[in-house]
């Protein structure tokens, strides 16, 4: 074999081997890695053990997921979150080890959007409402099953325009609340509405801000949700696959036109739908 030989079957197996690990981490299966306030991370955990290590991160469990060289930990980073150096606990085997992340900063852009004065100065009994569906969405969005998701390359849920992303800084009626917590597609009332990856429904409503919403449990501590709907087709406790018709969009809630709010949460953080996404063509 000559030295060339030699190089070109070295270059082939090194570009094999990365080729692999893309596909691991950011093709097929994982979701893209972006350490920022609403983000994920994907961390490696090296070993061979039979059990998963048990990950936690601000007191909330991580999902870990087995790959062929070990366990990877897919940590959400919450949109509130400080750029720094963060903590994630880690035990296994009876030991338990930190591992420290590096969140860096991210500058988002600002939404400006006019909606009736009731939906921005809420009358009393509307903040009543209002407390105690914040709290059954977060009761839904911890949601922490055992059985690991088939894959974390999600399908849009619709099609249509991004109206809004990720993360806008909003004023309604010129007064500042909280950053946008998901994706919202922009598409005619009425248009279905499907599972971007198998789960299971852990619950559905009607809520003051969200309007008619779905909540699908993926498993590992991923949950979508899916808000402003027209018409739920689905209910609490049902399977359901990728592709499955589960509502329709609308113009439910506090909105200024019909579109879908398209929701991820990880170990409870709400994070970036589009990381979930295949890369845009060419990208």
């Amino acid at each position: 074999m000559t030295t060339m030989t030699r190089r070109t079957l070295v270059g082939l197996a090194l570009a094999s081997a990365v080729a692999a690990r893309a596909s691991a981490e950011g093709g097929t299966t994982l979701p893209r890695s972006s350490p920022v306030p609403g983000g994920v991370v994907v961390l490696d955990l090296p070993g061979n053990e039979a059990t998963p290590p048990a990950v936690s991160f601000e007191g909330n469990r991580v999902m870990v997921l087995r790959q062929p060289d070990g366990w990877r930990a897919i940590v959400g980073i919450p949109l509130a979150q400080a750029p720094g150096a963060v903590q994630v606990t880690i035990e296994r085997g009876g030991a338990r080890e930190t591992r420290t992340l590096v969140i860096e900063g991210k500058q988002y852009a600002a939404q400006y959007l006019k909606v009736p004065p009731r939906q921005v100065d809420l009358a009393p009994a509307d903040a009543a409402r209002v407390e105690i569906e914040q709290q059954r969405i977060r009761a839904a969005l911890a949601t922490f099953s055992e059985a690991a998701p088939a894959t974390l390359r999600m399908r849009p849920p619709v099609g249509g325009p991004r109206s809004s992303s990720f993360g806008l800084r909003r004023f309604f009626n010129q007064q500042p609340r909280n950053p946008h917590s998901g994706m919202d597609i922009a598409a005619p009332t009425g248009t279905p509405v499907y599972a971007p990856v198998d789960g299971r429904v852990v619950d559905t409503g009607h809520y003051f801000f969200n309007g008619n919403s779905v909540f699908i449990d993926h498993g590992q501590g991923l949950v979508s949700m899916y808000c402003h709907l027209s018409a739920i087709a689905v209910k609490a406790g049902q399977a359901v696959r990728t592709g499955e018709h589960i509502g329709a969009v609308g113009a439910t809630g506090r909105v200024t036109g019909p579109h879908l709010h398209w929701g991820v949460a990880l170990n409870r953080a709400l994070v970036d739908p589009a990381l979930f996404l295949a890369p845009p063509s060419g990208g």
